[in-house]
């Protein structure tokens, strides 16, 4: 037996199977999807059609819960969904309780993990973390490296540049204090944060708002402004004609 798929799942017309996948109980798989080798659809796992798995990749995954985590309730979750024309790419993990939206590339070595929502069309990046409870709005794209904390949201047509860093934890893992306060970032829509910049907890990034390259975030970004500097101070407008209207795309009104 090269392959394992439970006799209580579905398999769409046209799906292609590849070496040694495992498909579990009540997986439902659409037509013309094509699921890599060595790939692990785990159980109750809803994916469209025309969705494409690739090698070693993992979709559904249970939560983990260590003794002492604290964003992780051990709560169970509802399977994974996974919308029509999906990528997820090799390696990558995508758990049980995250949905994504229609056309989504979740590309390889990404994780993505449980109470998450991404919106249609939308790139999760090569080796991004999208941690816990986190909801990602349309036609985002967050590059490759780039860290989204817990408790995070982000809005339609937000870009997250490479090895950006948030964080949802003001008290650095101490005191009881700080389970009353985790906070992660909110990215208002068609907010930028370029490369290597940290987003310190609570923060809001506001509408078509820019934080440069290697800034701190440490107060809110106004809608429109550029912020710059360790820590970041607005310095001037966002250009008209990088502002989201300006762009020409059919959602932005």
């Amino acid at each position: 037996m090269d392959r394992y798929v439970d006799p209580d799942s579905s398999v769409g017309e046209g799906t292609v199977l590849g070496q040694f996948c495992v498909i579990e109980r009540g997986v439902s798989i659409g037509p013309g999807c094509a699921v890599g080798n060595c790939a692990v659809i785990h159980e109750g796992t809803r994916m469209g059609e025309g969705v494409r798995i690739d090698d070693g990749a993992v979709v559904g995954k249970l939560p983990m819960k260590a003794s002492i985590s604290a964003t992780t309730d051990g709560s169970s979750v509802e399977p994974a969904v996974i919308g029509a024309g999906c990528i997820i790419g090799a390696c990558a993990v995508v758990y049980a309780g995250c949905e994504l939206g229609e056309d989504t590339l979740v590309a390889d070595l990404a994780s993505v993990r449980e109470n998450v929502t991404v919106g249609d069309h939308s790139i999760i990046g090569r080796g991004v973390t999208v941690e816990n409870r986190c909801s990602i709005g349309r036609y985002c794209k967050l590059e490759s490296e780039c860290y989204i904390t817990a408790y995070s949201t982000l809005e339609d047509r937000v870009f997250i540049a490479p090895g950006v860093v948030t964080s949802n934890d003001n008290y650095i893992g101490r005191t009881e204090e700080r389970f009353k306060h985790f906070n992660g970032i909110t990215v208002k829509r068609g907010g930028r944060i370029g490369a290597g910049a940290t987003i310190l907890p609570g923060r809001t990034v506001g509408c078509d708002a820019v934080v440069a390259a290697g800034a701190v975030l440490t107060q809110d970004a106004p809608d429109g402004k550029v912020m710059m500097g360790v820590p970041a101070r607005a310095v001037r407008d966002v250009p008209e004609e990088q502002l989201l209207h300006r762009q020409g795309w059919d959602d932005v009104s």
